[in-house]
């Protein structure tokens, strides 16, 4: 166990998926695992651990947000041994291209902070993610038939933003789409030495303020899973 994690040592898989919700993670956890099971909710962050095509896999929560995301991440990388984790989550579209519904693989996340720029002080470190997932994800989404984009997204701090000339900055640059949690899992992946990747569904769209509605989100969820757990196991 851990101070935020109730696990017991050899109940989380090397393979971790982790949305924000923690209700998303047990919807995903019933509906593509193979005997799920509880491993764990402290704080309401639940967690399950169970198999997929054979393969063990974990589901965690993890709230809202790169400190919140840092948290768990930490736990399940140095005291259950995590070697795999790939959010799976909902961003918002910043470029005329992407389209609701369609999914981002995040290749790099840019931020203006994240809990871990204390340690790099002057240097603007660049998080990205693991080439090898990136590269099976994309397979995988065009097996499904599933629009993808694949780029750099904008990891914020802040959920309502009041940043106009940023975002503008953002959109000339190429930036895909923002959400909270990614550039701070790739950066805590490449100080351990783990593959990590985003996989997001685009729920809403800041240019044209269209929104994914409620009762479509579960099947453009689901192809965002199925992506997620092809790629983690793709030889």
């Amino acid at each position: 166990m851990t101070v935020h994690i109730g696990a017991e040592k050899g109940e989380i898989a090397e393979t971790v998926l982790l949305p924000g919700d923690p209700y998303r993670a047990r919807w995903a956890a019933e509906t593509f695992l193979d005997n799920p099971r509880l491993v764990n909710e402290v704080r309401g962050m639940l967690g399950f651990t169970g198999t997929w095509r054979g393969h063990p896999v974990t589901i965690q929560g993890s709230g809202m947000g790169m400190p919140s995301l840092s948290i768990y991440v930490n736990e399940l990388i140095r005291d259950y041994g995590a070697k795999t984790l790939i959010r799976i989550g909902s961003c918002g579209a910043m470029q005329d291209s992407v389209a609701v519904r369609d999914v981002v693989l995040a290749m790099t996340a840019s931020t203006l902070s994240t809990p871990s720029r204390g340690i790099f002080r002057e240097l603007n470190f660049a998080p990205t993610a693991d080439w090898s997932l990136i590269k099976a994800a994309a397979v995988a989404a065009e097996r499904r038939n599933v629009n993808i984009h694949v780029g750099g997204i904008y990891s914020s701090d802040v959920f309502y933003d009041e940043r106009p000339d940023l975002n503008a900055q953002m959109e000339r640059h190429g930036i895909l789409a923002v959400e909270m949690e990614a550039a701070e899992l790739y950066t805590l992946a490449a100080r351990y030495g783990c593959r990590a990747l985003a996989v997001l569904t685009v729920s809403d769209h800041l240019k044209t303020h269209e929104a994914l509605p409620s009762d479509q989100r579960e099947k453009s969820f689901g192809d965002m899973v199925e992506i997620a757990l092809e790629a983690a196991f793709s030889q």
